[in-house]
C-alpha cells in the first residue's frame, strides 16, 4: 500500500464500473490504488468520530503532525445554519480550517478509507480545497494525505457555482466564506468548538494540550486556551436533542 495520491485520471484510466467523478476537485485513485489517505484536526483527531463519520472501512489510524500550516476558526460553515446551531448575531459561527503558516504546527490524525468514499468527503467537505500535504507520523515517517485547506470564494464559486453559494450561504445572511479576516470577529460555533474540546479530552493530556494551545480564532492570535479561559459558559452549550450523539465528542 502507498500513501502517495496519485494523479487524477483520464478517462481511458476508467473501466466500466468505475464511478464518473462529478467532483472537479476529487482525486480519483486508479483501480490498482484501493485506498486513501485522510488527515483529521478536529473531532477527527478522535478514531471513535472518525469511524462513526467513514464506517468500519477506516483503516490504520494514527497521530501525527503537521508542519507549516496553522490550525483556525475562520469561516462559517453551512451546515452549522442548516441544523440551528450557528449564532449569526454573535458571530458564533466558525468551524476549523487551516492555512499555510510557517514555523506553525499542530497533531493531527492518519488513516485509510477506501477510495470510493472520496466522492461522499468531497461532497461532506464542500466548502475546502482538499489537498495533498506532508504530515509526519508518531513514529517519524513522512507520508502524504488529504487534507481540508482554507480556499477562496473566488474558487469555490468557479468550482461549485453561484447556485450553490447562493443556497448553501447566502440563503442564511453570508455574503462570504473565506473572506473572514483577523478583525472580523468571527468566533467558533459554541456546540461545534464543545465538541471538538470533548473529542481531544479523550486523546490524553498530550493532544488536548496541543489542540488548545496550536488552535486560534479568526484574529490568528488568541489561542482556544485563552478564549476558554475567559468564555468558560462555551462548554456548557447544549446540542439539540437530534444531534446530541453527533456533537458530544
Amino acid at each position: 500500500m502507498t500513501n502517495e495520491i496519485p494523479r487524477k485520471p483520464t478517462p481511458a484510466d476508467r473501466t466500466i464500473d468505475e464511478p464518473r467523478n462529478e467532483h472537479p476537485q476529487l482525486i480519483v485513485p486508479p483501480r490498482r490504488f484501493v485506498m486513501a489517505t485522510i488527515i483529521g484536526y478536529g473531532s477527527l483527531l478522535s478514531e471513535t468520530s472518525a469511524r462513526s463519520t467513514f464506517g468500519h472501512h477506516l483503516k490504520n489510524f494514527r497521530l501525527g503532525r503537521v508542519h507549516n500550516y496553522r490550525r483556525v476558526f475562520a469561516h462559517p460553515a453551512s451546515i452549522f445554519f442548516e441544523r440551528g446551531i450557528a449564532n449569526k448575531e454573535t458571530q458564533e459561527i466558525a468551524s476549523l480550517s487551516v492555512e499555510p503558516s510557517v514555523g506553525s504546527s499542530f497533531a493531527i490524525s492518519a488513516f485509510e478509507i477506501p477510495s470510493t468514499q472520496l466522492p461522499a468527503f468531497y461532497e461532506r467537505e464542500e466548502e475546502f480545497s482538499i489537498e495533498e500535504v506532508e504530515f509526519v507520523d508518531s513514529n517519524g515517517k513522512a507520508a502524504k494525505g488529504l487534507m481540508c485547506c482554507r480556499w477562496t470564494d473566488a474558487d469555490y464559486i468557479a468550482t461549485r457555482g453561484q447556485e450553490a453559494f447562493d443556497s448553501l450561504y447566502k440563503v442564511y445572511g453570508l455574503d462570504t466564506i473565506w473572506g473572514y479576516g483577523a478583525d472580523s470577529g468571527i468566533l467558533p460555533c459554541r456546540v461545534y468548538l464543545r465538541h471538538c474540546i470533548l473529542a481531544v479530552q479523550k486523546l490524553g493530556e498530550d493532544i488536548y494540550d496541543d489542540f488548545v494551545n496550536n488552535t486560534f480564532l479568526g484574529d490568528r492570535s488568541t489561542s482556544i486556551k485563552t478564549y476558554l479561559a475567559e468564555n468558560p459558559m462555551v462548554m456548557e452549550a447544549q446540542p439539540p436533542a437530534h444531534l446530541v450523539g453527533r456533537y458530544s465528542g
